[in-house]
């Protein structure tokens, strides 16, 4: 009995250093990732705005396109055009671009036609109109996309002073559900982790919903040749494979994001996500370890959590540090969602910090057993 009862506490103690260790890995990132983003100061440049190319990819977005590309087109800037690539779109794209093209003279369009024996990703489209874009300086957002201001195009550009990357945050429309506070929730973490790391100087992806970067970064290295075959990734693997500390700026200002339409649907947005996995699986092996690392430190630090309360010995020091890390948490999300003007997500995040862990594992598994290919549109 005495054997088993010291044996039962040194099992105790292995958990509650482990448990610390996890919390320790968690603080690391909420401190030395999140945190800095709320501090982190817009980019100013004294110069004059370069030229800049817009280039949006529109397959069968009529109604997008009649709703956000007047945004687009109406922007404050000096010089720039707007090139509209319809990419195979059966629905009235090309009659919704036409109206446009009649009032707007800097609105550009191109076509890839519709052929039944060839299919093709957005990476397709996306080289098609860098190479139909007149100026160095390229934008990319997306035809459901929306600025949230007139100055979006001029607080974007700032980044290209010293840089060849341009990193922007892209949220998603806010609507009462919550389905919508979900999905604002996560792409609102996804920022604070490809922002943060960026800030920290190890940029490993962008949105494709407010992404920049220079025409010759693109062509010097081969655009999207190595993963050409994956058809996601025309965003976050191009990044992830030619950003640095020095060649990425970050924009971070109220003008400066777009917002989306979200999706209606638990099952579109996990599709949505299984797109993300599928490329996420081709970073570089440190990027993948640094992501792998917060998923797996927060599983383990809810599972030890959850056995050490049931045991005797640690409760009153596991509650701290449980207690610690809600604060941190509760902290840093607050800010963070007045920085990048997210609406009534206060108390979710403690909620969805736990859902997201099973919907993403959800996503994995899915994607794991899928035979076929996820398609971009």
């Amino acid at each position: 009995m005495y054997n088993f009862s010291r044996q039962l506490e040194t099992i105790e103690l292995v958990l509650f250093i482990l448990f610390c260790v996890f919390f320790i890995i968690q603080a690391i990132y909420y401190l030395r990732i999140y945190l800095p983003i709320i501090y982190y100061k817009p980019v100013h440049s004294n110069n004059k705005p370069d030229p800049v190319s817009i280039i949006i990819c529109a397959r069968n977005e009529a109604d997008n396109l009649q709703k956000n590309l007047l945004s687009i087109l109406q922007q404050k800037y000096p010089k720039f055009e707007v090139i509209v690539v319809n990419d195979c779109s059966t629905d009235e794209t090309d009659d919704v671009l036409g109206s446009f093209l009649k009032k707007h003279k800097h609105l550009r369009t191109t076509s890839i036609p519709l052929d039944k024996k060839f299919s093709h990703g957005k990476k397709l489209a996306v080289t098609v109109g860098i190479k139909a874009a007149t100026y160095e300086n390229l934008v990319f957002t997306d035809a459901d996309c929306r600025p949230e201001s007139e100055n979006w195009l001029m607080h974007i550009s700032q980044g290209f002073a010293n840089h060849a990357i341009v990193l922007g945050y892209g949220g998603y429309i806010y609507k009462k559900s919550f389905l919508n506070n979900y999905i604002r929730y996560d792409a609102l973490t996804v920022a604070m982790q490809f922002i943060g790391f960026a800030i920290a100087g190890i940029p490993y992806m962008g949105v494709g919903r407010n992404l920049a970067y220079k025409k010759d970064l693109f062509f010097k290295n081969k655009g999207f040749a190595s993963n050409y075959g994956l058809l996601s990734g025309d965003d976050d693997l191009f990044i992830n494979e030619v950003g640095t500390k020095d060649n990425t700026a970050i924009v971070i200002h109220d003008e400066s994001f777009t917002r989306s339409e979200p999706e209606n649907s638990f099952g579109k947005l996990l599709n949505q996500k299984m797109r993300h996995f599928s490329t996420s699986g081709n970073y570089k092996k440190l990027h993948i370890f640094l992501l792998g690392m917060e998923t797996l430190s927060r599983v383990w630090f809810y599972t030890l959590l959850c056995i050490l309360l049931t045991m005797q010995n640690f409760i009153v020091p596991v509650l701290t540090l449980a207690l610690v890390r809600l604060f941190m948490q509760l902290f840093v999300y607050a800010k963070a969602s007045q920085k990048f003007k997210e609406k009534n997500l206060w108390l979710s995040f403690i909620i969805f910090d736990v859902i997201s862990l099973f919907f993403n594992f959800t996503a994995y598994l899915k994607l794991s057993i899928r035979s076929k290919k996820v398609r971009w549109k």
